[in-house]
C-alpha cells in the first residue's frame, strides 16, 4: 500500500491515543505508569489487527516488525517515544512512533528483501518529568541506568522507578547490573521523527527539517535555598536572610552571565522552571525562610555547559556569603549533548530533495532518545516536522500534511539504507 493512502489510519490512530489518554487539559502518559501503559498496549492491539509483529523488550518498550523480518537479525531501527509531560500534547514523540507504523504497514505486502530488517521502537520514560530521569527506556536498553536511578520516585505516586519499571514487565536485575538489553552490533541506525517543539520551522515555512546535533543538558530538579522565616514588618534589610532574595538574587546574576556568554557566541539556554515556598507556612507578612527551585542549562557544547554549571555553583556561593542564607542541592543530572551521523543525515536530506522539500539543518534544543543511541556509537539521525505553538503543552497543532511529508522522507531513507 502506498504511504499516502494511509493518511486516515495516522489520524485514527492519533485521535484514538488522544482519547485515550486525556485529562481534561492535555494528555498524559505517565512513563512506566497508567497512562504510557495503555498506550503501549493499544499501539501493540492496533499493529498485531494490521498483521505487524508487536513484542516487549527487556526494557518493556515495544517492538513492531514485519512477521517475515527476522528477529534478532541485522536492523533499521526507528521510532520515538510514548510517554508525555503532565497535560502535554499529543504528538511529542508519538508522532515517531506512528510515522514507523505506517512506514511497516506500507512493507506489509513486500517480498522480504536481502538487506537489514526494519524494526520501530516505541520507547518508554524518555520525559523526565516523572522521576526527575529522563531517557529511561533507551538507557534500561543500553546499559545506562545507575542504581540511584532506579531509586527514584513517581512524582505524584512515589512508587520506586524499579517497582514501575518491574511492574511493566522489564528484566530489572539486567538493568540493575547495567547489562546492555540488545546486541548494539545489530542495529546499523537508529532514525527518529519528531516534531519540532520551538518556533523555527513555524517561521521559516518549513514542513520538515534535519535535526543538525542534540543539546545535552546539566540540572537540578531541587535545590533549596535556607535562610530564616522572620516577621516581614519587623526585621530591617540588612538583618535579613531571605530565601526568596536571595534566589531571585542568584537567578538575575545567572541571567547577566548568560547573556555575555551569548555575546561571545556560546551556544547555551538557562532555566528554573520551579520556584516556591512552602504552602503550609507561607504568608504575606513572613520573610521565606526556605525556597525550592530547578536548574537547567543546555549547550550543544559540553566545555560550555561544564563552564556555566561551575559559575553557578560559585555565584551561589557568593551569594550564600552576602544574604546569609545556604543552598542544598539534590543529585546532579547530566545529558551528553549529541552529534547526529553525517551519513544518515545527508541521506535523510536527499530524501527531503527527493519530495521537493529543502534540505535544511536545524539543531535541537530539546533532548531525545536519539541522543542516548548517538552517544553509545549506534549511527542515528532525525527528522523534525513543523507543529505550532511549540510543544510540552495541551496546545500542539502538527498537520496531517507536513506529517505525512515527513513520514515518507522516513521511508525513502530507510529504503536507500536497505539497499546499501
Amino acid at each position: 500500500m502506498h504511504l499516502a493512502a494511509l493518511r486516515p489510519v495516522a489520524e485514527q490512530l492519533f485521535a484514538d491515543i488522544r482519547d485515550l489518554s486525556h485529562d481534561g487539559v492535555g494528555v498524559t502518559r505517565d512513563s512506566y505508569g497508567h497512562g504510557e501503559s495503555a498506550t503501549a498496549a493499544h499501539l501493540c492491539a492496533f499493529a498485531r489487527r494490521h498483521g505487524l509483529v508487536a513484542e516487549a523488550d527487556r526494557a518493556a518498550n515495544v517492538v513492531f516488525r514485519l512477521p517475515q523480518a527476522p528477529a534478532g537479525g541485522p536492523a533499521i531501527w526507528a521510532g520515538s517515544h510514548i510517554d508525555s509531560v503532565p497535560q502535554g500534547g499529543n504528538y511529542d514523540g508519538l508522532a515517531g512512533v506512528v510515522a514507523g507504523l505506517l512506514c511497516l504497514l506500507a512493507r506489509r505486502e513486500a517480498a522480504p528483501g536481502g538487506g537489514p530488517a526494519f524494526e520501530v521502537l516505541g520507547l518508554r520514560g524518555e520525559e523526565s518529568a516523572w522521576f526527575g530521569k529522563a531517557y529511561m527506556g533507551s538507557g534500561a536498553l543500553l546499559g545506562r541506568l545507575q542504581a540511584a536511578d532506579l531509586e527514584l520516585r513517581h512524582r505524584d505516586t512515589g512508587a520506586r522507578l524499579a517497582d514501575c519499571m518491574q511492574g511493566a514487565g522489564a528484566d530489572l536485575a539486567a538493568i540493575a547490573a547495567g547489562q546492555p538489553l540488545f546486541d548494539r552490533r545489530r542495529v546499523r541506525a537508529y532514525l527518529e521523527l519528531h516534531i519540532e517543539q520551538g518556533p523555527v520551522m513555524v517561521q521559516r515555512q518549513l514542513p520538515v527539517a534535519v535535526v543538525s546535533g542534540i543539546r545535552g543538558n546539566v540540572r537540578h530538579g531541587t535545590i533549596v535555598c535556607e535562610g530564616d522565616a522572620q516577621h516581614s514588618g519587623a526585621v530591617p534589610r540588612e538583618l535579613r536572610h531571605d530565601a526568596m532574595f536571595a534566589v531571585a538574587d542568584l537567578i538575575m546574576r545567572l541571567d547577566a552571565q548568560w547573556r555575555a556568554l551569548l555575546a561571545e557566541g556560546a551556544d547555551l539556554v538557562v532555566t528554573t522552571g520551579v520556584v516556591s515556598t512552602d504552602a503550609a507556612e507561607h504568608s504575606v507578612s513572613r520573610i521565606p525562610g526556605h525556597v525550592r527551585f530547578s536548574f537547567e542549562a543546555r549547550s550543544q557544547c559540553s566545555q560550555t555547559l561544564e563552564a556555566f554549571y561551575a559559575l553557578m555553583r560559585a555565584q551561589c556561593q557568593a551569594v550564600e556569603t552576602e544574604r546569609g542564607v545556604r543552598f542544598v542541592f539534590d543529585a546532579r543530572q547530566t545529558s551528553a549533548p549529541a552529534t547526529l551521523d553525517a551519513g544518515l543525515s545527508r541521506l535523510l536530506a536527499r530524501s527531503c530533495e527527493a519530495l521537493s522539500m529543502p534540505p535544511v539543518l536545524l539543531p535541537s534544543g530539546a533532548g531525545h532518545d536519539a541522543a542516548q543511541f548517538a552517544n553509545a556509537g549506534i549511527p542515528a539521525a532525525m527528522l523534525f516536522v513543523r507543529n505550532q505553538h511549540g510543544s510540552h503543552n495541551p496546545h500542539e497543532a502538527m498537520d496531517l500534511d507536513d506529517f505525512m511529508l515527513g513520514t515518507q522522507a522516513l521511508d525513502h531513507a530507510v529504503a536507500q539504507l536497505q539497499m546499501q
